[in-house]
C-alpha cells in the first residue's frame, strides 16, 4: 500500500455563508491519539515505519514533502504538502517528512503510541537522519 493525499469533502453553504470554510477528512479507521509536531526548515522527521498503527499527517502551516520507497533499491516517491493538505501512510510503508520552511502537522494514530511495540522501525530513506530510533542519530548538545 502506498501513502496518498486526502481530498477534503465540504459542505458549499460553510464557504457561501462568508465566514470561512469547514472542510472534512473522514480516516479508514478510527483516530485514537493525534500529536502536534513541530519540524524547522530543512530539518526531517521520519525515516522509519509504523508497524502497528495508520498515521494521517495533516500540515497546518509551512511545507514539505513526504517521501516513500517500495524498497532501499527503488526510486523515491514524493508528495509536495502544504498548509491544509492531508496523507494517509498505513501501517509498515516506509516514510520521512522533510519540511522546505518551518512547519507544524497534526499527526493522527490509529493506535496509541505508547500501545506499540515498537511503535516505529528505523529505516534510513537516504534524506538524512533525525529519527530518535536512527542508531546514527547526534542530536543537538
Amino acid at each position: 500500500m502506498k501513502i496518498e493525499k486526502l481530498n477534503p469533502d465540504c459542505n458549499l453553504n460553510t464557504i457561501k455563508d462568508g465566514r470561512g470554510g469547514i472542510f472534512t477528512f473522514i480516516p479508514k479507521d478510527p483516530i485514537v491519539e493525534f500529536n502536534h509536531l513541530y519540524i524547522k526548515a530543512a530539518k526531517i522527521r521520519g525515516n522509519h515505519f509504523h508497524p502497528e498503527f495508520d498515521e494521517y499527517l495533516l500540515i497546518v502551516s509551512g511545507s514539505g514533502v513526504i517521501v516513500t520507497k517500495d524498497s532501499p533499491d527503488s526510486k523515491e516517491e514524493f508528495i509536495y504538502l502544504s498548509r491544509g493538505d492531508c496523507v494517509y501512510t498505513p501501517k509498515n510503508t516506509p516514510h520521512v517528512f522533510y519540511a522546505i520552511t518551518d512547519c507544524e502537522a497534526v499527526a493522527m494514530l490509529t493506535k496509541k503510541w505508547d500501545d506499540c511495540n515498537p511503535p516505529i522501525v528505523h529505516e534510513n530513506l537516504g534524506m538524512g537522519t533525525g529519527d530518535h530510533g536512527d542508531p546514527n542519530y547526534k542530536p543537538l548538545k
